[in-house]
């Protein structure tokens, strides 16, 4: 596995050290460690899920050490997995931009390099709650508990990131069903062009050949020699 590209350590004493009233940062603190950790690796699903993995591990490690009063551990983990759910929009925006640069560009969804990324897109979600998952098998008892609660909303609700890739793979496969069409309309249109121009041009040979036949017709036999 590569080594996480965020402070893990610095991670935890900040979910560690968060009041009731700091979720908010911490749910921030969580996205731009996991954007940190995303940022130095090619964003593939394998390294998606390893930094996901990585940021869950000192989210729940930071929540379990966490002993102040008046506390909601459930509540803290809630916003870590936010945190997490907010990179993964920018990581499908960042698809979205790439994408849509090479449809663009007349490239086909439909090729294998580029199927595989949009279909890894949509499994951003699913990577993320695997993450929660795993967390809640590995916790203690409460802690898992915890864990399971959240993982049970996701499920219920979905995730922001999830809904998004949907949304941004429909558009992307609509995006290129137009260019594609535009480009078959505009081959026809050449192709018309060019017939249009072959006819008149052939219009132009006969009549030049029929204007020909007609003067030599008119023309005056020469008179033959005795």
């Amino acid at each position: 596995m590569a080594k996480p590209m965020f402070d893990a350590q610095a991670l935890v004493a900040q979910v560690g050290s968060a009041t009731a009233e700091q979720g908010g940062q911490v749910r921030k603190a969580v996205a731009d460690a996991t954007l940190q950790a995303l940022q130095g690796r090619e964003l593939t699903l394998k390294n998606i899920r390893s930094t996901l993995k990585s940021v869950t591990d000192a989210a729940g490690a930071g929540v379990a050490k966490n002993l102040l009063p008046g506390v909601d551990a459930e509540s803290l983990l809630d916003k870590a997995v936010a945190g997490m759910d907010d990179a993964l929009l920018q990581a499908v925006e960042a698809n979205r931009v790439a994408l849509g640069k090479l449809v663009a560009q007349g490239a086909d969804l439909r090729e294998k390099h580029l199927k595989k990324a949009l279909d890894e897109m949509e499994k951003f979600e699913d990577s993320l709650m695997g993450a929660v998952r795993k967390a809640s098998e590995g916790a203690g008892a409460q802690l898992g508990a915890q864990w399971g609660s959240v993982l049970e909303k996701m499920q219920l609700g979905g995730t922001l990131s999830g809904a998004q890739a949907t949304t941004t793979a429909e558009q992307l496969i609509g995006q290129m069903q137009t260019a594609m069409r535009d480009s078959r309309a505009a081959s026809l249109r050449a192709a018309q062009a060019l017939a249009e121009s072959y006819t008149a041009m052939v219009s132009g040979v006969l009549i030049g050949m029929s204007d020909a036949l007609q003067k030599g017709g008119a023309a005056k036999p020469a008179t033959r020699k005795k």
